[in-house]
């Protein structure tokens, strides 16, 4: 766990950073700067670009973790495997443009009523896409080499130090809101170039002056994998996407606005599990092809307890400061309170169930993985269609929890069955319980109403001390401790 633990680190100290960024951009400054609406629009856009990435990639991402470990060899440079995944996703890419032209008289029939702004702007989804096609390509190259860092930077930290610059030039009057939106989408060039830049110093682009040599018992496997894992991540990209699409097609660009605004302050919560998962995709798959179960086991229980205990603290700071922290923002925002609620709700049953996703989609048995992707998406399709006319955007949250926990239940259970391994240890109760004191307490603690930034340092304090503090005392997650001594030797 070594380098999982200095590598995560990393990782999550860049993810913070980044975060900070983030909220800082989407947080404040969007919601100082921009309309609800044309929050709504630039999110819309955005998103739709990312399902245009899982359209073109082909399935090329999923490829990488799987079948890497066994081409890694410098002596032939890796088989020419880089080769191989940039010329598959090129395609992919030429599809997929070819399609969003086609098919936008479709598309645009279901926003010309609630969200014409978004049909005046709709191809500029396509470079959003692009980009993000060959940025998640050579991230996951570089996953594969054990090299996570420069990739987070670029991403995590220099795409929204642009937006930032953006905002104020939009701030200043420097830039319309057409100009601002449009670089934008030319922004998320920029991580992709430097990565191709990173692999050029890495002289892992030499990879293309050699003879693409996949060895034939390969070929069969990599293309059935492949088309699977296409549709399973297609499918994981449109329910990511489905909430705010619908919520803009059913009540306007302004609801979307509010509903992703809320949808982004809720990924602090997931920053710990995001750096995590993206450091042990390689030994997931290292551990399938050496068989080690008992290592898999232990991986897969480590990091559930950790992304428990440090993705139920955060979500204790927000929820007990809910009303302070909301008061800051303006009035249309108010709703997104218990939207807040039930979106945490999800994103920390996902945490908690930890990397079933990838040790099921890297196993044999990754072919089931796609019916349980289509339960996802029909759930959230019929319960946001069901619910978002009556509820509004809180409609589209309770969706999204009540899939997210269905989804992770059936996994949990079928790698259970499967492969005898699971997330679960009795300590982990013990982190619920006090989770629920901690709750308790915040609620039923008088309020210090002399200062918001006084009463949400208070409460802090308090979950500190009644939740963060057993948990370290009574060593509820050894692992934990291990990535903050390693954290503090690394500084």
């Amino acid at each position: 766990m070594g380098i999982i633990q200095r590598e995560s680190f990393k990782t999550m100290l860049i993810s913070y950073v980044g975060l900070f960024l983030g909220y800082l951009n989407k947080g404040v400054l969007f919601i100082i700067i921009l309309s609800t609406e044309e929050i709504g629009l630039f999110n819309l856009i955005i998103s739709v670009g990312f399902l245009f990435t899982q359209l073109a990639s082909l399935g090329v991402v999923n490829t990488t973790w799987k079948f890497f470990p066994f081409f890694r060899n410098e002596r032939t440079n890796n088989y020419g495997f880089l080769k191989l995944t940039v010329l598959i996703a090129s395609i992919g890419v030429l599809i997929a443009v070819a399609a969003t032209v086609l098919l936008k008289d479709v598309i645009a029939s279901y926003y010309v009523k609630n969200s014409q702004e978004f049909v005046a702007y709709y191809y500029w989804l396509i470079p959003v896409g692009v980009a993000n096609v060959y940025y998640l390509l050579f991230e996951n190259y570089l996953r594969g080499l054990y090299k996570n860092v420069f990739s987070a930077f670029v991403y995590e930290i220099g795409l929204r130090v642009l937006v930032t610059i953006l905002l104020f030039a939009l701030y200043f009057e420097w830039l319309s809101f057409h100009y601002f939106l449009i670089l934008n989408c030319l922004a998320y060039f920029v991580p992709s170039l430097l990565l191709l830049l990173y692999l050029i110093r890495l002289k892992e682009i030499k990879q293309f002056n050699v003879k693409v040599t996949v060895p034939k018992r390969f070929k069969s496997i990599i293309v059935k994998y492949g088309m699977f894992s296409y549709m399973n991540s297609l499918g994981s990209v449109i329910v990511s996407t489905l909430d705010a699409t619908m919520i803009a097609s059913m009540i306007g660009l302004s609801g979307a606005g509010v509903y992703t605004t809320v949808l982004f302050l809720t990924s602090a919560l997931q920053v710990p599990f995001r750096a995590l998962y993206k450091v042990v995709t390689p030994f997931v798959s290292l551990y399938w092809k050496e068989k080690k179960m008992n290592e898999m086991q232990e991986l897969y229980r480590t990091t559930s307890g950790v992304n428990l205990i440090i993705g139920g603290f955060l979500f204790l700071l927000v929820w007990i400061s809910r009303i302070e922290i909301f008061s800051f923002l303006p009035s249309d925002f108010q709703e997104g309170i218990y939207v807040f609620l039930y979106l945490m709700i999800g994103k920390l049953f996902d945490m908690y169930t930890g990397i079933n996703t990838m040790i099921l989609s890297t196993s044999k048995k990754y072919r089931i993985d796609i019916l349980f992707t289509f339960i996802l998406i029909g759930v959230v399709f019929g319960l946001n269609y069901w619910l978002i006319p009556i509820y509004g955007i809180k409609g589209a949250a309770i969706s999204t929890m009540i899939a997210l926990i269905l989804y992770n239940v059936l996994r949990v259970g079928y790698v259970w069955i499967h492969f005898k391994i699971h997330p679960f240890h009795y300590k982990q109760f013990i982190v619920l319980v006090l989770m629920g004191g901690a709750i308790l307490a915040g609620e039923f603690f008088p309020s210090l109403s002399v200062n918001r930034f006084i009463t949400v340092g208070f409460n802090s304090a308090l979950i500190f001390i009644l939740f963060m503090v057993p948990v370290l005392l009574l060593r509820l997650e050894p692992a934990l401790g291990n990535y903050i001594r390693k954290f503090i030797k690394s500084k």
